[in-house]
């Protein structure tokens, strides 16, 4: 599966420690009262694949509509590129930082598959021939050239979030940001996007925000996971340290990883220590033997 060719890009010079994004105590509250997020502060590193954890409500998507200026702050600041998001800056902004929608219904809209992909590049300045060239590039990056000329509404449900991924891969940005993924997508859809995600940190260094409920994705992707309850981060690490604390992931609302329970139930069975701390089938096997 070829990827679309990325611009080489110079090192981020931001003016919070090296971070591409950094959320720095931000709360949001909406119109009718109710808060998004409280005191929240987030950063993003370059090459890494970030997953924020949390149930229903615990303010994942808020966040992620903070980090390209969708939505703005109550309170606090957030920084891209070294640069604060304002109604000014926040233009410039989705240059950098792209946002799927857990629905991509609410992303699609144009009357072709081509056209819709092809309007991100468009609206930012790219002649019409090298438009048309990025969007195919990006459709075939992510396996769905063949949705070319189909109108968006009837495409199957993978189909559209592949063709909302190649939207936002269009335009280059340094970040994209995945509202949960993979949900209500069947087993093939969700393994394309999952060596997506990872081929884009891989080879490209774009660096990966998933916001999901689902820990045995976030398991087997993110190199870093932040918990989320009520709207603030209560835990962040590697996924091998957080998610073998089980008191911590259920307070937020959240089921263990199947392996993480698999591996804990061996080890009280036949009295052993959890030590190894597996992540994946394979990293399982090893373990019980």
């Amino acid at each position: 599966m070829s990827m679309l060719e990325y611009d080489s890009y110079r090192a981020c010079e931001t003016k919070r420690r090296g971070d591409i994004i950094h959320v720095d105590c931000v709360s949001h509250v909406y119109p009718d009262g109710s808060q998004g997020i409280h005191n929240m502060c987030f950063h993003v590193h370059e090459r890494e694949i970030v997953a924020v954890c949390g149930g229903n409500g615990s303010g994942k998507s808020t966040l992620l509509e903070h980090l390209n200026g969708l939505l703005m702050p109550s309170q606090g600041k957030v920084y891209v590129m070294g640069e604060e998001v304002t109604d000014a800056t926040k233009k410039e902004i989705w240059r950098h930082v792209g946002l799927v929608f857990q629905r991509p219904d609410d992303q699609l809209f144009a009357p072709t598959v081509l056209d819709d992909v092809m309007f991100g590049p468009l609206n930012m300045g790219v002649a019409r021939d090298d438009a048309r060239r990025i969007a195919l590039e990006a459709l075939e990056s992510v396996g769905a050239e063949d949705t070319v000329d189909r109108v968006p509404a009837y495409l199957s449900g993978g189909q559209k979030r592949l063709v909302a991924i190649a939207g936002v891969l269009a335009m280059k940005p340094r970040v994209i940001a995945l509202d949960e993924p993979t949900s209500d997508l069947d087993t093939w859809h969700c393994d394309r996007i999952e060596r997506i995600v990872v081929r884009l940190r891989d080879r490209f260094g774009i660096s990966v925000v998933i916001a999901t409920h689902d820990l045995d994705l976030a398991a087997r992707l993110a190199d870093r996971v932040c918990i989320l309850r009520d709207g603030s981060i209560i835990d962040e690490g590697t996924p091998r340290d957080v998610f073998y604390n089980k008191r911590l992931v259920e307070s937020a609302g959240l089921m263990l990883p199947k392996v993480v329970e698999i591996y804990e139930d061996y080890c009280y069975h036949f009295h052993k220590e959890p030590d190894m701390r597996p992540l994946n089938v394979h990293e399982l096997i090893e373990a019980m033997r």
